[in-house]
């Protein structure tokens, strides 16, 4: 009998069924990123947040017919088991320290300044069609009422962190700072590849670090959702942070309709 050991199967969970398709969370689309960067198959389904560990979504299963499966949720902690695992390299191991604190420093202003601000457009300005793609699953009636609680936990989580506190031209200020930084910093990367065709990195590197899936996650799930007009204006009106986005697409994901 063979003693080599059988790849574990790996199932992404990304919460809609829209197989070929960006989904409206930067968090599914950071993790499948992180699993294209790699190479690494994966099988995707849509999941709920009822079966996920931490009622998140995305989460993964990771399992064979040699071991129980496991089930884990949260964009970081997936990737980081995924490596314990051996299934992912470490995509900052050969980063500086300083890089790693740039890395590190990216992903927070995406994932804890830059979320939360779009969280309020779409809850808050465009509450409608935030609840109907969030709630698809749900019969109408059942959507108006679910909804409502919804909303108002959202609200609670958006007051307490801070960002619901900001008037909406203070939180445009707050956008377009973000975004403004983001295009210097990928023109620079830009620049050092002049003559390429193949994608250029936040850092400057040849290779990605773990802030090109965030950053890749937040411009194409914010590029489809269409409950936040002002966050997708926004970005579009940054030219190298789209033809960053673009090039990504056309090397990881060409299997996957492109935003338009």
């Amino acid at each position: 009998m063979s003693s080599e050991k059988s790849q574990p199967q790996v199932t992404l969970y990304r919460g809609w069924d829209s197989p070929g398709r960006y989904v409206w969370s930067p968090f599914v689309v950071k993790v499948e990123a992180r699993l294209r960067f790699a190479g690494l198959k994966y099988k995707s389904e849509v999941g709920s947040v009822q079966q996920s560990p931490k009622g998140k979504i995305p989460y993964v299963d990771i399992g064979s017919s040699s071991r129980e499966t496991k089930t884990l949720s949260d964009s970081a902690l997936i990737v980081d088991k995924l490596v314990d695992e051996g299934l992912l390299k470490d995509l900052n191991a050969r980063l500086s320290p300083v890089e790693r604190a740039h890395d590190v420093a990216i992903r927070a202003l995406l994932e804890d300044k830059w979320y939360f601000y779009q969280a309020c457009e779409k809850w808050h300005e465009n509450y409608y069609a935030m609840r109907g793609h969030v709630l698809w699953r749900l019969p109408y009636p059942v959507q108006v009422v679910v909804g409502l609680l919804v909303y108002r936990s959202v609200s609670t989580t958006l007051h307490g962190q801070g960002s619901a506190r900001y008037t909406e031209e203070e939180v445009s200020k707050f956008r377009a700072e973000i975004w403004g930084s983001i295009e210097d910093l990928l023109i620079d990367s830009k620049r050092k590849q002049e003559g390429s065709q193949k994608p250029f990195w936040v850092l400057g590197n040849d290779h990605p670090s773990e802030a090109d899936t965030a950053l890749f996650g937040a411009i194409s799930a914010t590029l489809v959702t269409t409950a936040s007009p002002k966050s997708t204006k926004a970005i579009r009106s940054y030219p190298t942070v789209m033809e960053y986005a673009k090039r990504i697409h056309e090397e990881y994901f060409p299997d996957f309709e492109i935003w338009t």
